[in-house]
């Protein structure tokens, strides 16, 4: 542990436990996880943790979203011995840190509590712009895609991928995960009268890329290039290879974890 550090070895020396709620525009990240001499959500949130307690502090997430990938409800949590009160914390973060990152809320968590270890239930939006011409404020947060979908022919899809399956067919080579069986709670396709068509899905937990990859083969669904039935082969195949592309980074946002 290097000199004036804290936090980062779980000795209770480290006298409070911090979780806090953050909602981030992902443009212009090169991801949440700290990367060398890269723009990252969790080196700049932890430099703003600094600033404020004079002490560096790791920081822990409930997932590592991708680079452009934006969050409403990401959960963090970081151990501290700052005696600064817990309500001190949304504003005086906020005022440090900039304005395409913000906390939302701030509490005092259980010693054990870990932001990652101990999510239940995380859920991902993914939006999709089908207007003829791109909105100027929804082109970081939604892909662009003006060609007529099936929507019914998605939604029949989308009941393949509910329940508890193996995802590998849906996961991107250059992630760390050992197992690939996961529980899809909820995968609902909705468009409300709204240019904007949004896929909401909620599980247990995600592999690299597998919103993304879900996202993309249920639009190769609704664009008529493979049929609803076949979602279900291609799940059970295991083979990233038969799955669709990965949709764009833009589109998705952690909208919440649930604990």
């Amino acid at each position: 542990m290097k000199a004036g550090n804290v936090d980062t070895t779980g000795h209770r020396d480290a006298a409070r436990n911090i979780k806090l709620v953050l909602a981030y525009d992902g443009t212009g990240y090169c991801g949440f996880q700290r990367q060398k001499d890269l723009p990252t959500i969790q080196a700049t949130l932890e430099a703003a943790i600094e600033t404020i307690t004079k002490t560096y502090s790791h920081v822990t997430a409930s997932g590592r979203t991708d680079a452009g990938v934006h969050a409403l409800g990401q959960v963090v949590n970081f151990r501290t011995r700052a005696r600064i009160p817990v309500e001190r914390f949304v504003p005086a973060l906020n005022s440090v840190l900039p304005e395409d990152i913000r906390v939302r809320c701030a509490e005092e968590a259980p010693w054990t509590f870990h932001a990652r270890y101990d999510a239940r239930w995380k859920t991902y939006e993914y939006s999709i712009d089908t207007r003829p011409v791109q909105s100027v404020f929804t082109r970081n947060f939604a892909y662009h895609l003006n060609i007529p979908l099936n929507l019914e022919e998605m939604k029949q899809a989308a009941r393949f991928l509910v329940g508890i399956h193996d995802f590998r067919s849906f996961v991107s080579s250059g992630g760390s995960a050992k197992t690939f069986t996961r529980n899809v709670r909820r995968l609902e396709i909705t468009t409300c009268d709204d240019p904007i068509l949004r896929i909401q899905i909620e599980a247990d937990g995600f592999l690299y890329n597998m919103v993304r990859t879900i996202v993309g083969t249920l639009l190769e669904v609704g664009l008529g290039k493979i049929q609803a039935e076949d979602v279900s082969r291609i799940r059970d195949a295991r083979d990233r290879r038969l799955a669709g592309p990965a949709a764009p980074a833009c589109g998705l946002c952690l909208i919440k974890v649930d604990y």
